[in-house]
């Protein structure tokens, strides 16, 4: 057994002796310890040893095996040292650097300000099921509150998230309470396109649930979201709104920056954008994410990314975002 253990365990040494390529060295290891390897016969025999025997050759035959593992690795880091890759940075290839989009940039302004509140940042699935997307957030079926979104119903019984708050669930079961987080991503409702409106777009969820939480709580981390992001005060006004899942509910609205609040098609000449939709998190939504409401109190808030980016960068139509117009989409080039 020890003769016929030493030319298997020399012919690899041989092998991989030639071997100067990776890919060589991958099939040698194959055929020599992998799974239909003599080795690996030899191993499986054992089993089928007098016990005399297994005590005899058991620890000769494993020792034999992590012995020729090594020597493939060996070989392989050998390999791996003797490669020599050098790059030259100083061609001009003539190709122009890439640029952030302006969704992206000022999604991660505002990710940023709140991570500096405590918020932790999640993320969820864009396929969603009706449970998650409607009815843990108090929109059970036929309620109609669904007709406000006019949704991207799949053939496999799933849909396209049509809000971001599917997260409240999904963090809520993970996390439980006390809980602060933020969730950017891309929502999808069946929309009659125009300067305002978009069958894509991208929104944020924020939720805090702790004891003690208020309204003023929630209108304290809007105003300074809004403040550093427009890097001045910006008029807004908050009126009733309403929302299955808060309770009470506002929206809050900013002056239009195109037109300067007189009135345009990007504000639909209201002079006013709706930008937040918030409130205090219903108790059924608190109920439905494992959280007992006559302890916690919490409030949510959704803020819409694209439009926000169309206020801060001026962009008067909000199909250009989707459009994959590089020309235009350069223009937001960061250094």
């Amino acid at each position: 057994m020890e003769e016929k253990l030493l030319k298997i365990k020399n012919d690899l040494i041989d092998a991989l002796n030639k071997a100067s390529r990776e890919a060589d060295i991958l099939n040698i290891k194959s055929e020599y310890v992998g799974k239909k390897s003599e080795i690996q016969s030899i191993l499986a025999s054992l089993k089928d040893m007098s016990v005399d025997d297994k005590r005899k050759y058991g620890s000769v035959i494993n020792n034999t095996k992590k012995e020729m593992e090594e020597l493939v690795n060996k070989k392989l880091e050998e390999l791996e040292n003797n490669i020599n890759i050098s790059f030259d940075d100083t061609i001009n290839y003539g190709v122009k650097n890439g640029s952030l989009h302006p969704v992206t940039i000022v999604a991660k302004e505002v990710t940023d300000i709140l991570k500096k509140m405590g918020f932790t940042i999640v993320s969820g699935p864009e396929m969603e099921t009706e449970y998650y997307n409607f009815e843990a957030l108090n929109i059970p079926k036929d309620h109609p509150a669904r007709d406000m979104q006019d949704t991207y119903y799949l053939d496999n019984g799933m849909l396209l998230r049509t809000q971001t708050s599917d997260n409240q669930i999904h963090a809520m079961e993970k996390y439980g309470a006390p809980i602060r987080i933020c969730a950017p991503g891309r929502t999808f409702r069946n929309e009659d396109l125009d300067a305002n409106h978009e069958n894509t777009f991208f929104q944020i969820e924020g939720m805090v649930i702790d004891i003690g939480v208020s309204i003023e709580n929630l209108m304290y981390v809007m105003q300074s979201v809004l403040r550093e992001v427009f890097k001045s005060d910006i008029n807004v006004r908050l009126r009733p709104g309403f929302f299955p899942f808060t309770e009470p509910s506002y929206e809050m609205d900013i002056s239009c920056v195109i037109c300067g609040g007189k009135g345009c098609p990007t504000c639909k000449n209201a002079g006013w954008i709706e930008l937040i939709g918030c409130g205090m998190v219903h108790p059924n939504v608190l109920k439905a994410g494992g959280i007992d409401p006559d302890v916690y109190t919490g409030f949510a808030f959704g803020i819409g990314l694209t439009r926000l980016a169309m206020m801060k960068y001026k962009i008067n139509d909000i199909r250009v975002l989707n459009s994959g117009d590089i020309r235009y989409l350069e223009k937001f080039d960061i250094k």
